[in-house]
């Protein structure tokens, strides 16, 4: 059984800067694995994290509340 860990967890291990695998849901719905990500900014008032892609270069934001796993541990609120 996979272990799982409360959201605010997930937020202190988004503090600490490391590179994170990440799943997550989309505003459409669809399911998206971020691999090999940093961590960038965090915005409070919406809820939102950017990351960095470290293969593509790209910049990506994402809803906090979105992010379902994150390095193979479940995410619950």
């Amino acid at each position: 059984m996979a272990q799982s860990i409360h959201i605010s967890t997930l937020r202190r291990m988004l503090k600490a800067g490391d590179p994170v695998d990440l799943k997550l849901w989309t505003k459409s719905g669809e399911i998206q694995c971020w691999r090999n990500c940093i961590p960038l900014r965090y915005n409070f008032y919406q809820g939102t994290q950017q990351f960095k892609l470290l293969d593509s270069h790209q910049i990506r934001q994402a809803r906090i509340c979105c992010i379902f796993e994150i390095n193979g541990l479940e995410v619950f609120l």
